[in-house]
């Protein structure tokens, strides 16, 4: 079961925007939950220029068969041209969160 679940990392340059993404996946039932925390500063090499900004991490819930959806989503509705898209394996958890995770997902 817990193969069956992965969390999906993201950020987004507003909190508003990221807001209305992960309604989006969650009403779509591509993901059961996402959490968005508070504003971070990143750093990052881009175009050959080293760049900052300010984004909101999204830490995403979903199940393996619905992450081919999420992801044409997020590329879809993301304002970056390269958009950070992470998946992470989950090895274990609460049963139970676990099922909900599917059941939300269906």
């Amino acid at each position: 079961m817990p193969d069956d679940v992965l969390i999906v990392l993201t950020t987004h340059p507003e909190r508003e925007g990221a807001e209305r993404l992960a309604e989006k996946l969650v009403q779509k039932k591509l993901a059961a939950c996402v959490n968005i925390h508070a504003r971070m500063t990143s750093i990052y090499p881009w175009k050959g220029r080293i760049e900052r900004g300010e984004e909101h991490q999204m830490v995403i819930k979903t199940s393996t068969r619905r992450y081919a959806e999420l992801e044409a989503l997020i590329r879809r509705e993301h304002p970056y041209e390269l958009p950070e898209i992470l998946t992470l394996p989950v090895i274990g958890g609460l049963i139970e969160y676990l099922d909900w995770i599917q059941t939300c997902t269906d």
